[in-house]
């Protein structure tokens, strides 16, 4: 059930000329980067995150979105700004992230947009909290061309599910899922490639098993368990697993708690993606969830003077400089070595 023949063949199908061009010149430029030590960015990225809005129905403890905490501007993405933002980097990116904070399906235009991207060859991605595929969006995502479609499950019964996905109904969430399969094979179709994403934390850790039987039973093409990131974790927190391989934290001699990776100087992910916000702000990636580091705004330039300008060099020379002095990057597993 992890490996999925289609969903890849459908990613490859989507590769032109210019985007494996592009993609060499993005690798070559990290690894150059890390050879010299600073900065060398050529390429635009292959990978981005456009936030389609920032609204949530959920109130999940560990999420801006749900604890209404964003200090931002809050709102829905604009279909002439997104067109517009594809236009221009379309021909080289190979993967959209319909998400970054909120619940992608709250935006009305939503799949319109994704449509917009499928319609330009690019690979899309959206993660959904699942309460919102009634039958009738279900069968708009399968004909939007959405190709992969993660939905949080994070319990497989309704008391374990709330206690994080606190709002929620799970029985909701899997009958949306059920609507996304029926309606794949009503219209013949393989995609999306369906996902059901399980974030491990100490509620529902009991449930792994649960969750692969649930998924297959609905027909999902593949399971994800995902670590959580928690906020407060120096003292321990009640959403930390007891499974250490499931847990981004560990407990130290005196009792307080640390990440429990170490943090290299280099991030892979600010050569190769970005993310942009509803409003138009790009910021370094999805850790950055309140927007404080700012490294542009599209509604005053273009996307590639911005990739190549100064704020996004002094922030790539930051990282190379010390990871663990930037807010967003502490609390981060991206590359990081094994453990401490």
């Amino acid at each position: 059930m992890q490996i999925n023949i289609k969903d890849s063949i459908r990613f490859i199908s989507k590769l032109t000329i210019l985007r494996l061009y592009n993609a060499g010149l993005v690798f070559s430029s990290y690894y150059i980067t890390r050879w010299l030590k600073k900065p060398v960015q050529w390429g635009l990225p292959i990978t981005i995150s456009i936030e389609p809005t920032t609204a949530c129905n959920l109130r999940c403890p560990e999420c801006p979105s749900g604890l209404r905490s964003f200090t931002r501007d809050t709102g829905n993405l604009r279909e002439d700004f997104f067109r517009k933002t594809i236009d221009e980097l379309h021909q080289r990116l190979m993967c959209l992230i319909f998400y970054f904070q909120g619940e992608p399906y709250i935006n009305p235009k939503f799949l319109d947009m994704v449509k917009y991207a499928h319609d330009r060859g690019i690979y899309t991605i959206t993660s959904t909290n699942g309460h919102f595929l009634n039958d009738e969006n279900a069968r708009k995502t399968i004909e939007s061309g959405l190709d992969r479609l993660i939905i949080s499950v994070d319990g497989t019964t309704q008391e374990t599910y709330e206690q994080y996905r606190i709002g929620g109904n799970l029985e909701h969430v899997l009958q949306g899922a059920r609507n996304i399969i029926k309606w794949k094979k009503e219209l013949n179709a393989s995609h999306p490639h369906v996902i059901f994403q399980f974030l491990v934390v100490r509620p529902n850790e009991h449930q792994i098993p649960e969750i692969y039987r649930l998924a297959k039973e609905i027909g999902v093409d593949e399971v994800k368990l995902k670590s959580a990131q928690v906020y407060d974790y120096e003292n321990g927190n009640p959403l930390i697993p007891t499974q250490e391989k499931y847990a981004r934290y560990r407990m130290q001699k005196d009792g307080t708690w640390t990440v429990k990776h170490a943090l290299a100087n280099h991030c892979w992910k600010l050569w190769h993606a970005c993310v942009i916000t509803w409003d138009g702000m790009v910021v370094p990636c999805c850790f950055d969830k309140d927007a404080t580091h700012r490294l542009g705004d599209l509604r005053q330039a273009s996307f590639r003077s911005l990739w190549q300008g100064s704020a996004y060099q002094a922030f790539r020379k930051a990282i190379l400089a010390g990871r663990d002095k930037i807010d967003i990057c502490t609390n981060c597993t991206e590359g990081c070595s094994p453990y401490r």
